[in-house]
């Protein structure tokens, strides 16, 4: 599967992802192909492109889990828009907390991993669809962390609002992580201090929001103002949102894979807590069977077995030589380890489980 830009759409091109409208129902099916009318929607949706198979390709596995999950994502969407726009015209939001509940009903209770899958993101919608994104992965976190339902619902909702002041901003800068200049960061930090403020103390919100946002804003774009004392939710909202920037395509570049961010997210303990971020690794699926690898010596390879002491080292097919290696032992990972996961957006091809089986 590979991501191919709306300008670069062509008819006749087959869909790897379901693409649903605001009530949640399917507009076009996966395996569908689209059509000169769907590229002419897909623009004017403003969407920066589509997940697309290549000609060859088999269609790719897709649970009905993860089918709930992006219908999920579209639909709440909508909703987080309307409450987002009201509160930058100092309105009252009215759906916020009965989505806060979906999110945390949904996400927030989970004992197995489930696939974390990156929503199609406009110059219009990406403030919205990151929030959320940023919001299920603290719901996730949050719960391996073990919080009660109060600090559950508050590190939720702050994720909700925390780009809130974002909205104000020029297109160009609102889906923009990286290589910001300093004006840039400056325009951006000042407009996230203005949607704080526009959290107004008589909406219907947990009480220590808006002290959790704040918090949050002066580690992300005035360090020097930080607290010395960061509080978890806090720690909590800092991994959610660098691992959702991280791997989101990105208005202007091609996104960073998960190997990529979880290897950027263990490399700075100073700005990452350790714990939260391996209740990330715990709530999420990267590295299972299934998944193809590029490995550094300069082979491909198949995940036959994910490794939950250290996602980095699990059990891979070597395709070359068909020889199993075995990450966990250190003699072995000394000389070969995970350079990245295979450069298409979905990994995965069809294996039979008693295959697999027979490997291990």
């Amino acid at each position: 599967m590979i991501y191919v830009k709306a300008e670069d759409l062509k008819v006749g091109m087959r869909l790897a992802r379901p693409i649903y409208n605001r009530n949640g129902t399917l507009l076009y099916g996966r395996n569908d192909k689209i059509t000169k009318q769907g590229i002419t929607s897909v623009k004017n949706f403003g969407l920066i492109g589509l997940y697309i198979l290549e000609p060859a390709e088999p269609l790719p596995p897709m649970s009905e889990e993860e089918m709930e999950f992006e219908r999920f994502q579209t639909m709440e969407v909508f909703s987080l828009k309307e409450d987002l726009d009201a509160i930058m015209k100092d309105n009252q939001p009215i759906n916020l907390m009965r989505q806060t509940d979906d999110v945390v009903r949904q996400f927030g209770n989970l004992y197995h991993r489930i696939h974390f899958n990156q929503n199609l993101r406009s110059t219009e919608d990406y403030v919205y669809k990151h929030d959320l994104n940023v919001a299920i992965l603290a719901a996730l976190i949050s719960h391996r962390a073990k919080f009660g339902i109060m600090e559950q619902t508050e590190v939720v909702v702050a994720a909700l609002l925390h780009d809130l002041g974002k909205l104000s901003l020029p297109a160009k800068l609102r889906g923009k992580a990286e290589d910001l200049s300093e004006e840039e960061m400056n325009t951006v930090a000042r407009a996230v201090i203005v949607g704080v403020d526009k959290i107004s103390d008589a909406f219907n919100l947990p009480m220590g929001v808006k002290g959790t946002l704040m918090q949050f804003c002066q580690l992300q774009y005035l360090p020097d103002k930080a607290p010395d004392k960061i509080s978890k939710l806090v720690k909590v909202l800092m991994v959610a949102n660098a691992y959702d920037e991280y791997t989101a395509m990105q208005l202007d570049q091609n996104p960073h894979s998960e190997v990529e961010a979880i290897r950027m997210l263990q490399s700075r303990p100073d700005i990452y807590d350790k714990s939260m971020v391996k209740h990330l690794l715990d709530s999420i699926m990267v590295l299972y069977p299934g998944v193809c690898v590029e490995l550094t010596n300069h082979e491909k390879g198949l995940v036959l077995n994910e490794n939950d002491k250290d996602i980095l080292r699990p059990v891979v097919l070597g395709f070359t030589h068909n020889e199993i290696y075995n990450l966990d032992r250190d003699e072995i990972f000394e000389d070969i380890q995970i350079k990245d996961i295979m450069k298409t957006m979905d990994n995965r091809i069809k294996v039979d489980q008693d295959r697999l089986k027979e490997y291990m």
